[in-house]
């Protein structure tokens, strides 16, 4: 490696309990990757985010199979008036609706589904997100609400915690279950599959190891995927897009359009969807160094934490 940069761009909302996103890009002879675990994990869990930057940064990506990947917008935890601006905005057909803020969010969550709905129309896609935030009985009683609320579900991303939970919520409701914390945080991958406790398959190649990785584990879980985003500027989506690219089969739209949840970007041209896409990149691009710089002492925990790491 030759040169190392450290980011922070402020989010426009707050997202994963977090306001500033923060990362390392890392420069090699095939261009940039991203570092960015988010500061909670050990250096244990962060050792499989710098592989994905240095196979992005030194080999790259295996030869795509399409040349375009749809996509859904996302909405945070907002208000429903802006819920319903930011689907109508986003060109994008498919909606990712974040729920389970906090403990008595239900009467919230149905009307952000609610607005997102309307904003769709009847032939809009709407997903929810819990974040793992709920146990069994409550996961049924919320998940049936705003299947109601959005006139059907695609699915409902990981309302529980554990393998047990998740296999539970799914023998009692009649909306399809996708995983992403059991995966790509799971000392085995595959143990969501084996249990019979999700329908599709949350694949991140950045906190899974690259997308080499990333492509075996969705292969053995026989589930269909959908790429999503780890929050990474776009040196670092460009990989989550290259593992999109490269899947067999694609038969959801993906959770990359998270640059509208930054204030800002690294690059000049932000891969931002056009009208509900994005491009399927050949390699990562050049960043632009700009306002977004870390501060001093941010920049060195950041470099410390990658000598660590890298060690």
């Amino acid at each position: 490696m030759t040169e190392t940069w450290v980011y922070a761009i402020p989010l426009r909302t707050r997202f994963r309990g977090i306001t500033v996103r923060e990362g390392m890009l890392i420069q090699g002879p095939r261009g940039w990757g991203e570092f960015c675990p988010f500061t909670e994990y050990d250096d244990a869990e962060a050792r499989r985010w710098l592989a994905t930057a240095v196979e992005q940064a030194t080999v790259g990506w295996p030869a795509p199979v399409r040349d375009r990947i749809p996509v859904n917008c996302i909405v945070p935890a907002v208000d429903p008036s802006q819920a319903f601006k930011i689907a109508v905005g986003s060109g994008c057909s498919t909606a990712k609706v974040k729920v389970a803020d906090h403990r008595q969010s239900l009467g919230e969550d149905v009307a952000r589904v609610e607005a997102v709905r309307d904003a769709l129309g009847p032939n809009g896609k709407i997903r929810v997100d819990a974040n793992a935030a709920w146990d069994v009985d409550t996961a049924v009683v919320h998940i049936r609400a705003l299947d109601r609320a959005a006139n059907g579900l695609e699915y409902v991303e990981q309302p529980c915690k554990s393998t047990a939970e998740l296999a539970a919520v799914r023998r009692r409701v009649n909306v399809r279950i996708a995983v992403d914390e059991s995966i790509r945080r799971a000392e085995n991958p595959l143990e969501v599959v084996v249990s019979g406790a999700a329908d599709i398959a949350i694949i991140k190649c950045t906190p899974l190891g690259g997308v080499r990785k990333a492509l075996r584990v969705a292969e053995a879980t026989g589930l269909p995927c959908v790429v999503s985003s780890a929050l990474e500027t776009s040196v670092g989506l460009s990989a989550q897009l290259a593992l999109a690219g490269a899947l067999p089969q694609l038969d959801f739209a993906c959770g990359l359009g998270t640059l509208s949840l930054l204030t800002g970007d690294v690059v000049e041209t932000p891969l931002v969807p056009v009208d509900g896409f994005l491009p399927v990149p050949t390699q990562p691009p050049r960043p632009v160094f700009t306002a977004f710089e870390a501060s001093p002492g941010r920049a060195a925990w950041w470099r410390d934490r990658y000598t660590r790491v890298s060690a």
